[in-house]
C-alpha cells in the first residue's frame, strides 16, 4: 500500500536488490579495487567494518563479477561452529565427501586447491564471512592451509570478512603469522552524510518515485540515526514511508524520520 501512496514500482530499500542496482559508495569503490587486487594476486584479503555498513554485499558484488569458468566460490558463513565442523563445511563447498579427521579434511582441501589450480585452472576462492568468531585453532591454520610450494605459490584466494574486532583479534602476537600474508585490507566507514542523501534519492528514482519525498533536513536526520549502516538506514526509510503513508503525509519530514528511529531501535 505505501509503494503506491510515494508512486514506488517496488521496494529500492530491500536486500534483494540488484547487484547491478547498487549504489556506488566510497566503501563499494574502494573495496571493489582492492578485491580486483586481490583477484589478479590471490592470496588473504581481510575486509572489516561495523555491522550493516556493506561488507557482505561487497562479497557478494566480487563473486557476481567472477567469471565461473576460471573462478569456483565457497561462502562459509558459520563461524560459531568447532574447527573439524568449519573444515568439513569447507571440504564440502570444494566438492570433496568430508573426513571425520580435521587433518584428512585438511590434507584434501589443500590438495584439491592445488589441482584445481593447475589442472583446471580454476582458482577458488574462499569467501569466510563473520570472520571475528573464527575461533583461535582456525585462525591458526588458515595461514598454514594458504601455504602451498613451502609458501612460494598462491593457488586460492582467501576473503576474511568481519566486524572490527577482527582487527583487533590479529594484531595480537599469536596471530602475527597470519596478519603478515594478509595481502589487501580495508576497513568500511559507513555511508557519510552526503552520501546519505544520495544513496535515497538514488534508490527512488530507480523505482520511479519523487525524490522529493523527503523534505528539507529529513536525509539529514536519517544519516545521525544510521551511524553510517546501510542496513540500519534501508530499514529506517522503509519504515518512515510506512508510517508517512499511514499519515498521509505529503511528505517525509523529520518528525516522521524520528518516530522511524524510536520504532527501529526496538529491534
Amino acid at each position: 500500500m505505501y509503494r503506491a501512496y510515494w508512486g514506488m514500482r517496488f521496494n529500492p530499500f530491500s536486500k534483494e536488490i540488484k547487484v547491478a542496482d547498487a549504489y556506488d559508495s566510497a566503501d563499494h569503490k574502494e573495496a571493489g579495487k582492492r578485491m580486483e587486487h586481490l583477484k589478479n594476486v590471490r592470496g588473504i584479503g581481510l575486509f572489516t567494518g561495523k555491522p550493516g555498513t556493506g561488507k557482505t554485499f561487497c562479497d557478494r558484488a566480487f563473486f557476481e563479477s567472477l567469471n565461473p569458468n576460471l573462478f569456483r566460490t565457497i561462502y562459509l558463513p558459520l563461524t560459531t561452529i568447532p574447527s573439524g565442523d568449519f573444515y568439513r563445511a569447507m571440504a564440502r563447498g570444494l566438492g570433496l565427501e568430508a573426513a571425520y579427521r580435521k587433518v584428512d579434511n585438511f590434507k584434501h582441501i589443500q590438495d584439491r586447491i592445488r589441482d584445481m589450480n593447475r589442472d583446471q585452472r580454476i582458482t577458488p576462492v574462499i569467501i569466510i564471512d563473520e570472520a571475528q568468531f573464527l575461533n583461535k585453532a582456525v585462525l591458526n591454520d588458515l595461514k598454514i592451509l594458504m601455504n602451498f610450494e613451502m609458501d612460494s605459490r598462491s593457488y586460492a584466494i582467501m576473503i576474511l570478512s568481519g566486524q572490527p574486532e577482527l582487527n583487533e583479534t590479529l594484531s595480537m602476537q599469536i596471530h602475527e603469522s597470519l596478519a603478515q600474508r594478509i595481502v589487501v585490507n580495508y576497513n568500511f566507514s559507513g555511508l557519510s552524510t552526503d552520501e546519505v542523501v544520495d544513496y535515497v534519492k538514488t534508490r527512488l528514482s530507480i523505482c520511479g518515485a519523487q525524490t522529493e519525498i523527503f523534505g528539507a533536513g529529513a536525509l539529514e536526520a536519517a544519516s545521525g540515526s544510521c551511524a553510517g549502516s546501510v542496513r540500519k538506514l534501508n530499514n529506517l526509510i522503509h519504515k518512515a514511508l510506512m508510517i508517512g503513508c499511514d499519515q498521509k503525509a505529503k511528505s517525509i519530514d523529520r518528525d516522521i524520520i524520528m518516530q522511524a528511529t524510536e520504532e527501529i531501535d526496538l529491534v
